[in-house]
């Protein structure tokens, strides 16, 4: 199922979170507010906050997720369009300090999707809170690049809430959270592209990078500007990096070898050389 770029990213998170209102579009999210503006240049569009949002106080946080910041574990995200045909899946783990996420259920239906199943697991890496999510006015799977990248802040705004300590290993910390991230990642070492034959039809396209918001969108765009086709794939946030694996054809058949190394090319320099507004924080 191909991922489609809707027309605009103000006017599906307007109708998907009731927060937005004037022509600078001041999104809600929890306790906290962020003004966020959408920037195209050269194609590109963004989410850029521009204010400083007010932290969340630990008090007004669940009972005993707040524990002061000594091995904090690493925040992870994952939105996975291929394990199931009918659903998306999204899967959370911060460690053993997740709690039922009821809020973050709820936050998710007030995007206009259905959380159709609901599981957790524990393993070695901690406790896993697992979601089958579609979206409520067609009860099918969500590909949609800009309802993902909400689905993506909605959760991680809410583990800045109910978890602040999550901030100092968030790339999103060092806007929305209590304090900053601990490092600072080099987006020029920390981005990686690769491109592996996947079959006569498709290709699997992998990309690691450093974590901001709109970078989901971003990454579609910049794909399916040179005409090649995301079919599915999985987004992973974990902590200040971005780990994005695409299944992705041109016209029906898998990337040629010349267009590969222009896609790979292309990513590069979009991911390390940022072509829109610096962001005021």
């Amino acid at each position: 199922m191909a991922m489609a770029m809707a027309s605009g990213v103000c006017a599906s998170l307007k109708a998907a979170e009731k927060g937005f209102s004037g022509s600078r579009n001041c999104a809600s999210f929890g306790r906290f507010r962020s003004v966020v503006r959408v920037l195209s240049t050269k194609g590109r569009l963004s989410f850029v906050a521009v204010n400083i949002p007010k932290a969340v106080s630990p008090t007004a946080v669940e009972e005993g997720s707040w524990r002061g910041t000594d091995s904090v574990p690493t925040p992870k995200v994952i939105i996975d369009l291929d394990s199931d045909p009918d659903s998306t899946i999204v899967e959370i783990t911060f460690g053993d300090r997740l709690g039922a996420l009821i809020d973050t259920m709820h936050a998710l239906k007030s995007l206009g999707l259905n959380v159709v199943k609901a599981n957790v697991y524990l393993d070695s890496s901690g406790k896993h809170n697992r979601f089958s999510i579609t979206k409520a006015s067609t009860d099918r799977k969500v590909d949609d690049p800009e309802l993902l990248e909400a689905i993506r802040l909605t959760i991680i705004n809410n583990l800045l809430q109910y978890h602040p300590e999550s901030s100092s290993k968030l790339a999103m910390g060092a806007a929305f959270g209590i304090e900053p991230p601990e490092e600072q990642i080099d987006v020029d070492i920390a981005t990686h592209v690769n491109i592996y034959d996947d079959g006569p039809n498709r290709s699997l396209l992998v990309v690691d990078t450093a974590d901001r918001p709109g970078l989901l969108i971003d990454l579609v765009k910049i794909i399916t500007d040179i005409n090649v086709t995301v079919q599915s794939g999985e987004f992973d946030t974990e902590g200040l990096l971005a780990k994005a694996k695409f299944h992705v054809s041109y016209r029906g058949e898998a990337v040629s070898k010349n267009l590969q190394l222009v896609l790979a090319n292309s990513l590069r320099y979009y991911l390390k050389r940022p072509t829109t507004e610096e962001a005021s924080f």
